[in-house]
């Protein structure tokens, strides 16, 4: 059976920060003395998403997740890292500033923060954002990956 109990009404027990300081999880206690987990996020501002097709919808954090997840998800060492990913994508979308970005901005955007974090994930990614259809196009991906990889190699010396 559940119940409605206003947050105003409850006790805070416990707060720490979670998601790398970008949330607060608090936990609570309410007159009845039930307990209970919140977490509060900082509201961004609304950010338009222009699609391939011209359509605008607002950016979705979840639908990001979960996009992410579905092509890679296995491929991450554990939960953590995968929310981090989400977390350093999130944040650079904002950062760009405007009110509206394109899918393929963001699209790119999780490409840059896979690379660092994964190669495996990073093409997974690439295969199904880029609609891949040939093995030809899994060894163009891989060959821009070696010539990146290389490229860092020869900055580092």
């Amino acid at each position: 059976m559940s119940r409605i109990i206003r947050i105003g009404d409850s006790r805070v027990l416990e707060s720490r920060e979670v998601s790398d300081g970008r949330a607060i999880r608090r936990r609570r206690e309410a007159p009845d003395g039930t307990r209970f987990t919140t977490y509060e996020r900082i509201e961004k501002p609304h950010l338009a998403v222009i699609k391939s097709t011209g359509d605008r919808e607002l950016f979705d954090r979840d639908k990001l997740a979960i996009a992410i997840s579905r092509s890679v998800g296995k491929f991450f060492s554990s939960e953590l890292e995968e929310e981090q990913v989400i977390n350093r994508v999130e944040e650079l979308v904002y950062d760009i500033g405007e009110n509206e970005i394109t899918s393929k901005q963001i699209g790119d955007i999780v490409l840059d923060c896979l690379a660092d974090v994964s190669e495996v994930a990073y093409v997974r990614f690439a295969s199904v954002y880029r609609k891949f259809k040939t093995l030809d196009e899994f060894e163009s991906i891989l060959a821009e990956r070696r010539k990146n990889q290389e490229k860092k190699s020869g900055d580092r010396k």
